[in-house]
């Protein structure tokens, strides 16, 4: 759990570092980060998308992502429990998103191949190399982050620890279903969702994302899946 902690320690320290600096920069200078935020990010997915092996599987995961989330409404559950925290930080009549700077950074920061294959190496082998290097990538990821998205990034600590540590203690159980493949496709989906977020934070669209989370958890069951389908079909 070492490279969990020190994982959630360089976004902790990188996220006050944002926060300090968002308080001195112009409205308009904020503006012209988030876009170029937003344009990084796109970048960030779109090369993450090119790891999928199985474009079928992209769609179906996709779509039965937004169709459970839609319906179990996680985008509105998630804004729901930001509402009464975000009251806490106005400022001149404005509140800043939590809900968003939370989503858009935990995605970010546990949405790929480093996360899985890093976490579960440190619980399987004890190697926490891979979590070392993400952390330092973090550091610098979530000062901007913080720095135009808010405290809300500062909260995604919470979310890395939950997620990497669950994935570092359930590893010698999950890692028999997360071969390289499944690892591809899943971190395909959640690119595609990284993609979401950078249109939405060059103010193009306003998709909640947060309604296609499922789409991470339906690739790699649908890698594992189709292949058993089609030798029971016998094809």
């Amino acid at each position: 759990m070492l490279g969990v902690l020190v994982n959630v320690f360089t976004v902790f320290v990188g996220s006050l570092i944002g926060l300090l600096f968002k308080k001195g920069i112009p409205e308009k200078v904020s503006s012209a980060a988030m876009t170029g935020l937003g344009a990084c990010t796109l970048y960030i997915g779109i090369s993450g998308s090119l790891t999928g092996e199985n474009v079928l599987i992209l769609i179906a995961s996709v779509v039965l992502g937004a169709i459970v989330g839609t319906l179990l409404g996680i985008d509105s559950a998630i804004n729901l429990l930001a509402e009464k925290v975000e009251q806490k930080f106005k400022k001149d009549g404005k509140s800043v998103s939590l809900a968003e700077g939370l989503v858009t950074s935990t995605l970010l920061f546990c949405v790929g191949a480093m996360t899985v294959t890093g976490s579960l190496t440190a619980g399987i082998t004890g190697d926490n190399t891979i979590l070392y290097t993400k952390a330092t990538l973090d550091l610098v990821s979530s000062m901007l982050l913080a720095s135009t998205l808010g405290v809300g990034v500062l909260f995604s600590t919470i979310t890395v620890f939950i997620i990497q540590g669950g994935l570092v203690l359930l590893s010698a159980l999950v890692a028999p279903f997360l071969s390289l493949g499944a690892i591809n496709e899943m971190t395909c989906a959640g690119s595609l969702l990284i993609i979401m977020i950078g249109t939405n934070l060059m103010g193009i669209t306003k998709i909640k994302v947060a309604d296609f989370l499922p789409a991470i958890l339906f690739a790699p069951l649908l890698y594992n899946l189709v292949p058993f389908i089609l030798s029971v079909l016998g094809l």
